[in-house]
């Protein structure tokens, strides 16, 4: 078996610390990350959904004057009005 001195034992311990530091430091600021690209998505998510529902809420409250109201959905144009209106 090789003996190695007492220096170079403290030095390659050492080294293993420093990787072990560095390692960590990279795994929390990978998951951190990782964690604030899933509040950043979440939101913007939570943002699409109230303005859907914004829009929906406008279009029946627009219905409801008994006007129709014009709306362009993939290059087609249609008008809504609402059925009480018709009556």
């Amino acid at each position: 078996m090789i003996k190695m001195g007492k220096k170079v034992t403290v030095t390659f311990v050492s080294v293993l610390i420093i990787l072990l530091v560095l390692a960590v430091g990279y795994i929390v600021y990978d998951k951190y990350s990782q964690f604030q690209e899933r509040e950043r998505f979440s939101a913007y998510q939570q943002g699409l959904q109230v303005g859907y529902e914004q829009a929906v809420v406008q279009i029946a409250q627009q219905a409801t004057t008994c006007n129709q109201i014009p709306l362009i959905i993939e290059n087609k144009s249609i008008e809504i009005v609402a059925v009480e209106c018709l009556g």
